[in-house]
């Protein structure tokens, strides 16, 4: 007990060990290390799109010159875009087609995905090939007959319907994306629904469809982009009436027509990202969540 009592006390300010230091410094290190990848990788995807928004705001003398600060803030170039014959046009088109579209998609791919991963049936695993065999067919390969469906059957070419149309009836991607996401739902809770009087019907709007926002919100963005974005169908069945154009499809007539006005070609093209950009920005904790998610049982 003596010996215990004459121990000099530790004190706390005590100068840090040789081993104490050195993991510090490899822990700085690492941070420095890891902070500096990300910040790079940030740099390689926003300069691009700073690029753009700072030839938008310039005088068409000074694009494509070294400078790259506008000498004067030309914010009238997106005044002079939205003059722009039909662009308003594009974007009521837009709207429509990833709006309306997203919505038919969504709507017709849950119950699809909800009897993929609840239900057991004979035909299961071949309707779920079926599925994945979808997404790998390249839509390229099916367009001239489905040209010629939606031209000499219906007559619907010159508008945006041939694209919107076949959303009603389901996506290869969405069902396979929805249906990774319904499975680590647990099935108790489906049970406890159906022990309370609740249908199949009943029990995915109420039970199923609540617990897999996540899951819809990623399909849904993914649909939104998808349709936004798209300059193959609308390129293919509405190239003959202007008035069905898109934006992305729009945008090339518009670089055609103003191929030496760089500034307000970049400010055509910063309209076009910027919707995309801000629902993106505002749903990425939806969208994250749903895409990671949908990994967690196969």
């Amino acid at each position: 007990m003596a010996q215990v009592l004459d121990r000099e006390p530790v004190r706390k300010d005590a100068p840090p060990t040789q081993a104490a230091r050195t993991a510090r410094r490899r822990a700085l290190l690492h941070w420095i290390a890891v902070h500096s990848l990300g910040i790079a990788a940030a740099l390689f995807f926003v300069l691009p799109f700073v690029f753009v928004v700072l030839t938008s705001l310039m005088s068409n003398q000074q694009t494509l010159t070294r400078d790259l600060i506008p000498t004067t803030w030309e914010w009238g170039n997106y005044a002079k875009v939205l003059d722009t014959p039909g662009f308003l046009t594009w974007w009521r088109n837009t709207l429509i087609y990833a709006g309306l579209g997203t919505v038919l998609t969504v709507v017709s791919s849950i119950p699809v995905a909800y009897a993929l991963a609840k239900f057991r049936f004979r035909g299961q695993r071949t309707a779920m090939m079926l599925v994945i065999s979808m997404m790998m067919l390249p839509p390229q390969v099916i367009i001239v007959p489905m040209y010629l469906f939606w031209a000499k059957e219906l007559e619907l070419t010159g508008t945006l319907w041939p694209l919107i149309i076949p959303m009603a009836f389901g996506d290869a991607f969405a069902i396979f994306l929805l249906r990774q996401f319904l499975l680590t739902i647990p099935n108790e809770y489906l049970d406890s629904a159906r022990v309370d009087g609740c249908g199949e019907v009943r029990t995915l709007l109420k039970v199923v469809i609540p617990m897999a926002k996540p899951g819809i919100a990623a399909v849904a963005l993914f649909q939104f982009f998808y349709a936004w974005n798209d300059y193959f169908g609308p390129q293919i069945y509405a190239s003959e009436n202007p008035a069905a154009w898109t934006l992305s499809y729009g945008l090339e007539s518009f670089k055609g027509a103003h191929h030496t006005d760089w500034n307000l070609t970049m400010a055509a093209t910063v309209m076009v990202m910027a919707p995309v950009i801000l629902v993106f920005f505002f749903a990425q904790k939806a969208f994250v969540e749903g895409v990671t998610l949908t990994g967690v049982k196969g």
